[in-house]
């Protein structure tokens, strides 16, 4: 029996696999395919069922595309049991604290206080050189801060009863919401610099951790993990 030679057999099999590839972006037509089996209004209707950030998963009920930034994201199913206006307050609170931590962050490496304990280059070990009345401080800032701002109503039940809409405080100095056009284009860009925001957050957060090193010290001067 004849012996087919290695390099013949591996030619061979790498020549199946490209026509293979091929075949699989080829034409429907090129393919005998019919397409009136494949009419653009069952696409439409199976697209629609979809979600659009994820498109191999089914889009949630509750995310029909009517708020800013809904891209149909959500894998973990949290608009199926809670407000949706409720989870978008959260959502852009969370947002714009990431955005003021991120500036924090990066201000506090080249900027610090003249005082006691607030030397410290290293936002995460810094946060522990804090004396405790400044962190109950800020705890209850906040804390007056969130009550207030929602006139005592924190419960998704009562928290936009009067129409609020999520994330408006009524903060508007310099008069962006005036435009119905600009104001859309706002909440959108807002929506993505926040979500921006606590990625980098996150990041810069377990970047201090491992390295030791403040963010900007970091980039300039990079070391690897030991």
């Amino acid at each position: 029996t004849p012996t087919v030679p290695p390099g013949t057999m591996l030619r061979t099999v790498l020549a199946f696999a490209c026509v293979a590839g091929a075949a699989a972006f080829s034409s429907p037509a090129l393919l005998g395919v019919s397409r009136a089996s494949r009419t653009s209004a069952t696409s439409g209707l199976k697209m629609q069922d979809k979600s659009y950030a994820m498109p191999f998963l089914s889009r949630p009920p509750a995310l029909d595309g009517t708020m800013a930034g809904d891209v149909g994201f959500d894998p973990l199913g949290f608009s199926n049991y809670f407000d949706l206006k409720w989870l978008r307050e959260a959502e852009l609170k969370h947002g714009r604290i990431c955005m003021l931590g991120c500036l924090g962050f990066i201000t506090q490496e080249k900027i610090q206080l003249p005082l006691p304990g607030f030397g410290n280059k290293v936002a995460t070990e810094a946060f522990f050189s804090v004396p405790a009345g400044g962190l109950w401080q800020i705890f209850f800032t906040l804390g007056a801060i969130e009550v207030l701002s929602n006139g005592g109503k924190l419960s998704p039940g009562d928290m936009f009863a009067e129409g609020r809409a999520p994330g408006d405080l009524g903060f508007d100095p310099l008069n962006l919401s005036g435009d119905d056009a600009a104001l859309r284009r706002f909440e959108l860009a807002e929506l993505k610099h926040g979500r921006l925001a606590m990625i980098g957050l996150g990041g810069m957060l377990h970047q201090m951790l491992l390295t030791k090193q403040a963010p900007l010290e970091q980039l300039a001067n990079f070391q690897p993990l030991q």
